[in-house]
């Protein structure tokens, strides 16, 4: 169906993609993995038309494409599905689907046609909504649902998933993967791509492994098991992925009381975190995790209660008391991607090393060199713009802003949410470290094994309140479900 050879791609610095192959068979789900920076993203961008490859082809059943456009792949029979949603948060739903490719009749719009035409697609990702719904008012599990829809929309023979189950709640995820059984079943091919080794292992014909922009294997369903799939992804073993040591607590250094956020007004929070410790916050979708976390920091005002015997009414308050946060998505919230790394790495701390109302650039300087080499940020450079790193150096990034401050307490939102398994194991190696320097870590994560790995207690919310804590010594998957769902008395 779908045959790429020999693609090379080259950016500023680096080469990206260096001659890769990939086939794809009618109604094959090929699994591509591979860590941050392998190149995974840009050829699947190459497929799509997005951009064109410097050497080699890509065919699409026998048909050589000159990569010249979107609308070329399109026409082919190749949907990209991008990780960062591709929507218009302004229109409705329906007006998504069918954006760029409106149905007319005499030059007029047939919002009729889109409306049915949408309410066909919508149902078959199991998304009950309105086609005239506006898109803004979906969460994020949802409209990543919108963005399948979409594609399917198009007809497509050939459908790129990059990172689909990201910000999908269980429940969503089982109906994305029927829905690729289904399109499985009817001759689409799908080309799956996933830090999530588990969905890889479930779904998946065959799997694809690139690193540092080249083919380095490939693994049939026998050979399919974790260890050989990261193996090949970072190649070494990742035997022990959480390193966590015991060392002494300090004093408490962090203090919520009576907090209420506006998502769960009528739900309080009560928690501490004391010095070198790292405290969990799981949870399923929609129980009101993040929501926490924006509130102390300042980012949604609480309707009440206190955070260090005050209530921060904004970030800056927060950084004030000694407070750092980053967030679930870091592309939108924790850094401006066409500022270079070292601007980015510099933004918390301007003020403090300001001469006057003029920029310390010989601050800027230092402080990039310093915290490039102790997050081991791989960068071409400093002058290098923040959104052409893979999604681990970018997380780093956003650290590396926060720890200019010397906080007492960080706070991290999915802090490995899209990165790799190598780039994950260095995130838990630096949160450790932390932790062991002495600061209060508190974290939010959606996985379970991230969350058993790394905290030395986790706090389990349902429906905006906290539903229950449990020790190291009591984690497991079915205590923390069992808080986590249980009904309330």
């Amino acid at each position: 169906m779908l045959v790429a050879q020999g693609v090379t791609k080259r950016f500023p610095g680096v080469v990206a993609l260096q001659g890769v192959d990939l086939h794809v068979a009618a109604g094959e789900v090929v699994a591509l993995i591979g860590e941050n920076g392998a190149g995974k993203s840009t050829l699947m961008k190459i497929l799509s038309g997005v951009q064109k490859p410097d050497e080699g082809n890509v065919s699409m059943e026998g048909q050589t494409l000159t990569g010249a456009s979107v609308a070329e792949a399109q026409a082919a029979g190749i949907a990209l599905i991008h990780q960062e949603l591709n929507l218009a948060d302004n229109l409705s739903v329906g007006a998504n689907l069918f954006l760029g490719r409106e149905p007319q009749r005499f030059g007029w719009i047939e919002r009729k046609t889109i409306h049915r035409e949408s309410a066909k697609y919508l149902a078959k990702v199991g998304l009950d909504v309105d086609p005239e719904f506006l898109l803004s008012g979906l969460s994020l599990g949802k409209q990543q649902l919108v963005e399948i829809a979409k594609a399917l929309s198009t007809q497509a023979k050939v459908i790129i998933m990059d990172e689909p189950t990201s910000s999908l709640s269980q429940g969503e995820v089982e109906t994305l993967f029927g829905v690729i059984r289904d399109l499985k079943k009817e001759g689409v091919s799908v080309i799956y791509i996933s830090h999530r080794l588990a969905e890889v292992q479930e779904l998946s014909d065959r799997v694809v492994v690139f690193r540092d922009g080249e083919n380095v294997g490939e693994l049939g369903p026998e050979e399919m098991t974790h260890d050989a799939m990261v193996r090949l992804m970072v190649g070494r073993d990742v035997s022990q992925l959480y390193q966590r040591t015991s060392h002494a607590l300090g004093e408490v250094a962090l203090t919520v009381s009576g907090l209420r956020t506006q998502v769960h007004p009528d739900k309080e929070i009560n928690l501490e975190v004391r010095a070198g410790e790292v405290v969990g916050i799981s949870g399923l979708v929609g129980s009101g995790r993040s929501e926490v976390l924006e509130a102390i920091f300042g980012m949604t005002p609480a309707v009440a209660g206190t955070v260090q015997s005050v209530l921060p009414k904004s970030p800056r308050e927060a950084m004030a008391m000694g407070l750092a946060f980053v967030p679930e998505d870091r592309k939108a919230k924790g850094l401006i991607l066409d500022l270079s790394v070292e601007e980015n790495t510099s933004l918390a701390s301007l003020k403090q090393e300001a001469n006057g109302p003029f920029l310390n650039h010989g601050h800027e300087v230092a402080l990039c060199e310093k915290m490039t080499t102790a997050l081991a940020i791989k960068t071409p450079g400093p002058w290098q713009k923040a959104r052409f790193l893979s999604g681990g150096n970018q997380q780093k990034i956003v650290l590396a802003k926060w720890l200019a401050l010397s906080p007492s307490v960080l706070l991290l939102d999915e802090p490995t949410r899209g990165v790799d398994i190598g780039s994950k194991e260095e995130i838990y190696q630096l949160m450790e470290k932390f932790a062991r320097e002495g600061m209060a870590v508190l974290f939010v994560s959606s996985e379970l094994d991230e969350i058993m790995g790394m905290a030395d207690r986790v706090l389990v919310m349902r429906e905006g309140r906290l539903a229950g804590e449990l020790d190291r010594a009591d984690f497991s998957e079915e205590a923390i479900m069992t808080l986590a769902t249980q009904s309330q008395s």
